[in-house]
Order: C-alpha cells, then sequence, then structure tokens
C-alpha cells in the first residue's frame, strides 16, 4: 500500500510538470467567508464552477491561493478530489508565494466543458512586503504599497495581484520582470470578463466598544448582524456580474459614513474633519463635472466609495466603485480625488476607456480651469514616462496587441485615454465635445463606434482615423519630426512658412506646429498620419527663430527632434 501511494504522488507531480495552469477559466464563485480580524485569519468555504478553453482534455488543473493561506479541502462530485499542495514562487500575491493545489481528475475534461468543486482553505492574511523588500524596496517603502492585512482595528484585502483570497490560477510572474504583474492580472480579467462572483462575508466584532462596517467594491446587498456562541458578527452578501472590470476587495473597519452629493464617504474614528474637507472639494468640483459631461446617474442607490485608509503615506487604490485612499492631503489633491469619483459617478459607461478616461480627463481639465493650460500639459506630461513603459510591453515581439477599447489594463487605460480625451477636445472643439457627452446614454452604448459617432454629429468630420488609431486598434504612438521649414517673402509684406513634419510612428494624430517669431508666435494644427509627411503653411510677420511641433499635447517617445533652429532655414 505504501508503494502504491509513492507511485500516486510521483504521478501528480509528473502531471504538475505538464500542467497547464491557464487552461482553464473560473466561470463562478460562490464563497462564504469568515473574517476574524481579532486573529489575522480567513477562513472559506464554497463552489467554484471552471471551463477547460483550452484546446485538448484535461486531466488535471491548478488552484492557487496565497502561500499564508492552506487547503483544507477540494471535493468533487461529492467526493474527496485527489490533489498534491505545494509552494509555487509568484508574486501575483504579495507574499511572494502561492499556496497551489494540483488537483488530478479522474476523466479528462473536455473542451469547452465545465466541472464544479467544493473548496475550503484557510489561514492568516498579515500584512506581508516580502514580494518587494526581496528584491530592494526599502520597508517602509513596501509597507505603503502592500498594506493588505486582516486586522483588528483595519481589515482591506485587494484580490488578484495583491493577494490570492480566492482560488485562481496563473502560471509565474516576478516584480523583477518590467511589468509582468500587472500584464498577468490584464490577462487573468481577460479570460475572466464573463466571470460572475458571489461572496457572502461574516467579520466578528472588533472590540466591545466598536462595530465593524463591513464593506466590499462590487454590489452590496443582505446586511446582517447575528450573535452565536463566538460573539456579535456583521454579515455582507456581494456580488460581482464581471471579473475582467473588478478586483474583488473587501474592507472592515469601523468606520462612520457621510455623503456628499452621491458619493459614500466611510471615515475611521477622529477623521471626521478630514472627511468634511474631502465633501468639501465634492461640492467645489461637482458643478465643474456637471459642466463638462452632464449627470447621467441612473441609479442612486450604487454610490461610488471613497474610503478612508489610516496611513496618509498608503498608495491609492480604485476597482468597481470603491477607492481606498487617505482623506488627508494638500487641498490639490482632494480635489483631484474629488473629481475623479464624482466623474465615475455622474458618467456611468460600460467602456472602460470612456469611465476611466474620462475621469482621468476630467483631472487634467480642472488642472487647466484652476490654473493655465501650461499647468494641464506638464501634467500629462508627468505621466508620458509611465505611458512610455507600457508601450514598450505593448509592442514587445509575442506580446498580444491591446487596444484601449478592449483593454483590461486599468492603469494603461486611465494614462493613454487621458491623452486621448484631451486630444478630442483639441480637435473638435471643447463646445463638439460637451455637447457629444452631454448626449451620451450607457444604455445605448452597444456598438464600439457610439461614443465616436456622437462626436462627429456635433463636430462635422470624420474621425474614423483617430479612433482607428488610438482606440480600436493599438498603434503605438506617433513620433513628430521637423524634416524641413521654407519661408517664402510675401509681396504685402512678411512671409509664408511652410513647414513640413514627417511622423515616424505608426498612430496618426493632430499636433499644433508653432513658430517662434522675435515677437510672439504663430501656430497652426496639422494632421499627420503614421509613417507619413504632411505639411502646413504659416503666414508670419518675420522669419521665426524657432520651429516646433507638438506643444506636449500629445503623447509620444521622443521629444528631441521636435524642434527646428532658424540657422537651419534656406533663405
Amino acid at each position: 500500500m505504501k508503494f502504491l501511494c509513492i507511485i500516486s504522488v510521483i504521478a501528480i507531480s509528473l502531471s504538475a510538470h505538464a500542467l497547464d495552469r491557464e487552461a482553464f477559466t473560473f466561470t463562478k464563485y460562490d464563497l462564504a467567508v469568515r473574517v476574524e480580524p481579532e486573529q489575522q485569519r480567513l477562513a472559506v468555504r464554497g463552489k467554484i464552477m471552471l471551463r477547460n478553453d483550452s484546446e485538448a482534455p484535461q486531466r488535471s488543473l491548478s488552484l492557487q491561493i496565497s502561500s499564508s493561506l492552506g487547503w483544507s479541502s477540494i471535493r468533487l462530485e461529492g467526493k474527496p478530489a485527489e490533489f498534491v499542495s505545494q509552494i509555487y514562487t509568484s508574486d501575483i500575491d504579495h507574499t511572494g508565494a502561492l499556496s497551489e493545489a494540483i488537483v488530478v481528475l479522474p476523466t479528462g475534461v473536455a473542451p469547452k466543458q465545465t466541472i464544479e468543486l467544493e473548496v475550503g482553505y484557510e489561514g492568516v492574511i498579515p500584512q506581508d512586503t516580502t514580494r518587494l523588500t526581496r528584491i530592494g524596496v526599502p520597508a517602509e517603502t513596501a509597507k505603503h504599497s502592500d498594506w493588505d492585512q486582516i486586522g483588528r482595528s483595519f481589515t482591506a484585502v485587494r484580490g488578484i495581484g495583491y493577494v490570492a483570497w480566492y482560488p485562481v490560477s496563473e502560471e509565474a510572474v516576478s516584480l523583477t520582470d518590467g511589468n509582468a504583474v500587472p500584464g498577468s492580472v490584464a490577462r487573468w480579467k481577460k479570460r475572466e470578463s464573463q466571470g460572475e462572483m458571489k461572496v457572502s462575508i461574516a467579520a466578528s466584532r472588533l472590540s466591545v466598544e466598536e462595530s465593524p462596517e463591513l464593506l466590499c467594491n462590487g454590489t452590496e446587498s443582505k446586511r446582517t448582524t447575528t450573535e452565536a456562541a463566538a460573539g456579535e458578527s456583521t454579515g455582507l452578501d456581494c456580488s460581482f456580474n464581471s471579473l475582467g472590470e473588478t478586483i474583488p476587495t473587501f474592507v472592515v473597519a469601523p468606520y462612520t459614513e457621510m455623503d456628499s452629493n452621491g458619493i459614500a464617504i466611510p471615515y475611521l474614528p477622529d477623521h471626521r474633519t478630514l472627511a468634511e474637507n474631502f465633501g468639501s472639494a465634492v461640492e467645489e468640483v461637482s458643478p465643474l463635472v456637471t459642466k463638462w459631461f452632464g449627470d447621467h446617474r441612473e441609479s442612486p442607490q450604487d454610490k461610488p466609495k471613497v474610503i478612508d485608509l489610516p496611513d496618509a503615506k498608503d498608495a491609492s487604490f480604485e476597482s468597481g466603485n470603491m477607492l481606498l485612499t487617505s482623506l488627508s492631503g494638500s487641498d490639490t489633491k482632494l480635489l483631484l480625488t474629488a473629481t475623479q469619483q464624482i466623474s465615475h459617478a455622474f458618467f456611468p459607461s460600460p467602456r472602460a476607456w470612456i469611465h476611466d478616461g474620462l475621469a482621468s480627463y476630467a483631472q487634467v481639465r480642472l488642472i487647466e480651469e484652476k490654473e493655465t493650460r501650461q499647468a494641464a500639459i506638464n501634467y500629462l506630461q508627468s505621466h508620458r514616462a509611465a505611458l512610455m513603459d507600457l508601450e514598450k510591453v505593448s509592442g514587445e515581439p509575442n506580446r498580444e496587441k491591446d487596444p484601449l477599447v478592449s483593454s483590461l489594463d486599468v492603469f494603461r487605460i486611465q494614462t493613454k485615454s487621458m491623452y486621448v480625451w484631451w486630444m478630442l477636445r483639441d480637435m473638435v472643439g471643447e463646445n463638439a465635445l460637451y455637447a457629444a457627452l452631454h448626449n451620451y446614454k450607457a444604455s445605448d452604448d452597444r456598438d464600439p463606434s457610439y461614443m465616436q459617432k456622437l462626436i462627429e454629429a456635433q463636430a462635422h468630420r470624420d474621425l474614423q482615423w483617430f479612433f482607428d488609431d488610438w482606440v480600436y486598434h493599438d498603434r503605438g504612438l506617433p513620433d513628430f519630426r521637423i524634416i524641413s521649414v521654407y519661408p517664402g517673402a510675401l509681396a504685402s509684406g512678411g512671409y509664408m512658412i511652410t513647414v513640413t513634419v514627417e511622423n515616424l510612428g505608426e498612430a496618426g494624430a493632430e499636433v499644433p506646429v508653432t513658430l517662434r517669431l522675435q515677437s510672439g508666435e504663430e501656430s497652426q494644427r496639422l494632421t499627420v498620419p503614421g509613417k507619413a509627411k504632411a505639411s502646413v503653411r504659416i503666414q508670419a510677420a518675420s522669419l521665426p527663430q524657432e520651429v516646433t511641433v507638438n506643444d506636449g499635447s500629445v503623447p509620444e517617445p521622443d521629444t528631441s527632434n521636435n524642434g527646428f533652429k532658424v540657422e537651419s532655414v534656406n533663405h
């Protein structure tokens, strides 16, 4: 018998060696979660449904949870399933490792066939910065990034990419490998875009004096308070209709909630003044967002949440209808955060490049409103380096393209779409853009070109080329250089300056071409398609001292060749 057990373990190990960790899609979760803040413990029981989306039958599958949790049971068709548990190194979890159960199935699961498993696992979720500190991130910095934990006074646990508190299955990734971790999360979200999750969460009372408030970033329902031998607990049912759009997250803390213009603001004890300051910021920016976008709120019950983090240095996190952030900070920070959340509340859309992109654009627009256009462009430029990094990853050989219209990479969407909306405003004018946005109806947005057609109707111009290059396809970024400047004297005085611009990139764009004169400047806009040249003629009273293309409003990888000195002009 001992010999047979050894043979069985060897067979499982061999199957793990050839394991396709991304063969199965998690189509449905139905989980009961018990949170014990006093002990930092988490216990989960429930069912998961998986579908074989590979092209071959599968005899084994992988289930991964955080390495601080352990598998207690896995059952198939009411019977214990054969599995072996191992530690699997991966930075998809804050501990830098996963507790992986490799399940050997009694029969092969055919392509597109589904199976249902009953699972049970438990353990602790303390704050853990292992994946960051082992690559050299200072401990003080790391703790403000990976702040997830179950704690007596504060609990906040984010999902895949932070803490694998629900089963996932991913190939190993490392933070040392560029954007491997966010790329892995984006691929997971793409595979799980139709996945559903229902979670029933129960959290025990924090202390005799304090009662916990339980929050999640899905659709909340059925709040309960129960008393048992173990003490009082609070419960919440939470559902997620698309795991492609939201990273399931739950929070437990002694919050008090206030409301400001449809934004829920749960705040921690002694932070009421901070919450009131944020509420004032919401009231200040709401009229501006209404002017720019209109107010398209459909369900006042589904409020965006701005949830107070205990440490002012903790990095903010946003997913679904929840923003976790410190309520402290400068007036500018509060106004920018309020603008983002009000935009989300006032402009619901099923398309992330619209919903998240407009919220990011609104922040730039606020800076322009409060300060100057140049200040807004400086803000855009402060995000250029991060966008360049994302574009390099997207352009790598053997990597799938990532068009905005279908992208699930939240940071990419927020950053690139911010530029897209700014460029659209520059191209069609403020009145045309905002009229289109006021006419938008989320319920009518059933075709990817719906927004394009709304804007074209107001602008009276064809924008197909722009949406093709920036939204519907991933063609990278433009890269402009001035290749010639030719002045021609006018009989009436002054000069007609012909400027020819080449676009070395594959994405076309409309950019300003500016003549720097001894006194003042002259500027006109020019559309330069990808991998093409275009010319513009600008009348000027005198010869220019310098000619530039792009004022920073269009993102490009190399801006060192955007200027042309007058000494190079062939008179």
